[in-house]
């Protein structure tokens, strides 16, 4: 088990995601946690959605994502279900999900390139 620390609370572990950056002591990758964020989803927030997760943990992890934005991403776009193995009623409750955040004003759909690319393809 030949675990790399690469910041305080970011690791890889070769046996877990193939070496992708994890949170040290946790399966809870950067890739996670950077989603969320993406989400709209503040910092203090995502701990309710992971709550084994220190705030110090998230922070390490989203300071460790703008340092290797290039790498997250690509786990990002590899971890992306296709689009003709998304159910319908997925894809119906995703629109759904997606215009209360921008009721709420969580994502704006005129700034955020992310939801209108979302929109389109759902």
């Amino acid at each position: 088990m030949n675990v790399q620390s690469v910041s305080r609370y970011v690791a890889r572990h070769p046996e877990i995601l193939q070496s992708e950056p994890i949170i040290t002591g946790t399966r809870t990758s950067v890739r996670a946690i950077v989603e969320l964020w993406r989400l709209g989803i503040t910092p203090e927030e995502i701990p309710m959605h992971l709550p084994h997760l220190k705030l110090a943990q998230i922070f390490d992890a989203l300071s460790f994502y703008l340092d290797n934005q290039e790498e997250i991403n690509t786990y990002i776009e590899r971890n992306q279900i296709p689009e003709d193995l998304i159910h319908p009623a997925v894809k119906t409750a995703m629109r759904k999900q997606l215009k209360v955040l921008e009721l709420f004003g969580t994502i704006d759909c005129d700034e955020d390139s992310n939801y209108k690319q979302q929109q389109q393809t759902i």
